[in-house]
């Protein structure tokens, strides 16, 4: 039985408050212990003042240890309460959506090629756009993939995988919900993909080379030694320091060769982090769906350190890096250990061990991130259906078929079916009666079926096609071009997918319309036929009821439809229900006598 997700989240909501309030208060606690360390260990030292140093040396190293400890937990409450704070943040979000408020969520616009078949018609993208409402990615990797599903049918096989995957993540909420947190804290950019991606095909500097490899062992024994033999009074403090000051030298030299490699990954350092939570929400989660699992295991290692946890690793080796922003510690760490040289080490040494995994690691997140984007769509429409598969040619078959971006309360829903090919179903009904929004709803669903997602109907049976459409077409003033000849060039790639026998659905919306009147329905004429000779799928919808007749031509692949409308003392009334046969009723003189145009 399905989940009432606004009981879902209303639970939780109660529930992460409740824990927000305890770490804010184990926080608290927290900073006042620090205080306390850092109060307490200065009057021991000054108490034991007069002590050698030798005997205040552990006492300043336990003090300096505890407080560090103390400022580890904190950082690690705060990160939970962040986390939770921004799971708090997506469900007050999803009631938010609910209501169909959503047009302030990242729109996708660059996502769709300009001249796309169908994205523009059918609102793909854009403001109050099916991506807008859809999406649950966090990175730009992860909208792109979405994109990618909707701009373009998959394999029978691939939907049904996905299929299975929406739906088991659809049952694990709390996980989709805690995933997508992860993502909202630091989101993944192409950028850093790409100067992760950069670096590590790049080729190491410094681990093939044998003299720092010997450098960077002789160099701290010999830096520490000096050090040992001067606190014991063997070394005099005249070539100490002349020592010091050559090896000081020498360190910034070598770490100034090393700065480029610090600057190209220092900017990735947030990413990272949610990269290694990501990877981690992925490895620990308990999935059993075949897509699942397989991307779960395409993360895999081979080795006993997690993808995560070497994601972890990276990011302290960087961490490590930054100590340089520090003078105080940075330059007798250098001077002494050779840090840079030792840090750029690891980092080589990483690089050689995981750079055939990187990119595998940023795919399987985008394509968690698509998943579970369609499994919380399912989630939070218990009625929605996932559509079934049909092999037969031109197969579409609904029951209560709506539009998802309707809500609900305004929604009216159709049955609607056709099969086979050629197979065209003429439309035809007044103005605003809903033919229009019809088309849309049969082109939405058809693409969220083709992407592998749930569909705004009771009952969905679909072959794999895909949309071609034109519906909504303007003028281009950059190319010159007008609004018919842009209309042609759109009827010109759908004769073409047609003639090649493409596995189509044809969705046409007042063709012809930037011509004449004779010229129009002539070409209307000469396309429909065109259209069946080629035993094309589709629908068609028309004010001209003249192209209505030509189901008596093809009896068996034309079905006449309509959208009627009742006038009551000059108000119009639409229920918006498909019917068979042709409209008798039309509203344009009355909307011209309601504006002033006197008839």
């Amino acid at each position: 039985m399905k989940q009432d997700p606004s009981l879902f989240y209303q639970q939780q909501l109660s529930q992460l408050t409740a824990e927000i309030q305890q770490l804010s208060k184990k926080r608290n606690r927290i900073s006042l212990l620090r205080v306390i360390t850092l109060v307490l260990g200065a009057a021991l030292l000054y108490i034991f003042r007069q002590q050698p140093f030798y005997l205040l040396l552990p006492l300043f190293a336990l003090a300096l240890t505890l407080f560090l400890l103390l400022v580890k937990q904190s950082i690690r409450v705060t990160e939970q309460r962040s986390l939770l704070q921004q799971i708090v943040r997506l469900i007050q979000e999803e009631f938010t959506i609910a209501t169909h408020q959503f047009t302030h969520r990242p729109q996708g616009e660059n996502l769709a090629p300009p001249k796309h078949a169908y994205a523009g018609d059918l609102d793909l993208f854009g403001k109050a756009s099916l991506f807008q409402f859809l999406h649950r990615s966090t990175g730009e990797q992860g909208h792109q993939t979405l994109a990618n599903w909707l701009l373009a049918p998959a394999p029978d096989t691939t939907i049904r995988q996905r299929q299975a995957a929406a739906q088991e993540l659809a049952s694990q909420p709390a996980w989709s919900l805690r995933f997508e947190a992860y993502g909202h804290l630091q989101p993944l950019t192409l950028k850093s993909q790409d100067q992760i991606l950069h670096w590590s095909a790049s080729a190491s500097q410094y681990t093939p080379n044998k003299f720092y490899k010997l450098l960077r062992f002789v160099w701290p024994l010999l830096a520490l030694a000096a050090l040992f033999l001067h606190l014991a009074d063997i070394l005099p403090s005249g070539p100490f320091y002349l020592l010091l000051l050559v090896l000081l030298v020498l360190a910034f030299y070598i770490s100034k060769g090393i700065q480029p490699i610090y600057r190209q990954l220092d900017s990735i350092l947030p990413s990272l982090a949610t990269l290694s939570n990501a990877l981690e929400c992925i490895e620990s989660a308990s999935f059993r769906s075949l897509l699942l699992l397989e991307q779960q295991s395409a993360i895999a290692t081979g080795n006993s350190l997690k993808a995560s946890a070497a994601i972890r690793h990276l990011r302290k080796i960087l961490d490590r890096f930054d100590y340089r922003l520090n003078p105080l510690v940075y330059i007798p760490l250098n001077t002494f250990l050779l840090w840079d040289l030792q840090q750029v080490w690891a980092l080589e040494n990483w690089k050689t061990i995981h750079q055939s995994a990187i990119r595998q690691w940023f795919s399987t997140i985008a394509e968690l991130e698509a998943l579970n984007s369609i499994g919380r769509f399912s989630f939070n429409h218990p009625g929605y259906v996932f559509p079934e598969l049909s092999t037969a040619a031109g197969s579409f078959s609904a029951l209560a078929l709506g539009h998802p971006l309707i809500p609900a309360a305004n929604c009216v829903t159709n049955d609607f079916t056709t099969s086979g090919r050629p197979a065209i179903a003429l439309i035809t009904g007044s103005n605003m009666a809903g033919k229009s929004t019809f088309l849309r709803s049969i082109g939405i669903n058809q693409v969220l079926a083709m992407a592998g997602a749930p569909v705004a109907a009771r009952q969905l049976t679909v072959s794999n096609m895909r949309i071609m459409s034109s519906m909504r077409i303007a003028d281009n003033l950059e190319e010159n071009t007008s609004t018919f000849y842009a209309e042609l060039s759109k009827l010109k790639s759908i004769i073409e997918a047609v003639n090649a026998g493409e596995p189509v659905l044809l969705l046409l919306d007042e063709i012809l319309r930037g011509t004449n009147s004779q010229d129009r329905q002539t070409g209307s004429r000469a396309l429909i036929r065109q259209l069946i000779q080629q035993k094309a799928t589709g629908l068609l919808a028309t004010h001209d009821l003249a192209l209505t007749a030509l189901q008596a031509e093809a009896p068996t692949a034309i079905t006449n439809y309509h959208f009627d409308v009742a006038v009551e003392n000059e108000e119009l009334y639409f229920d918006y229900k498909l019917k068979k046969g042709i409209c008798t009723s039309m509203n344009a003189s009355i909307l011209m006598k309601k504006i002033g145009i006197e008839l």
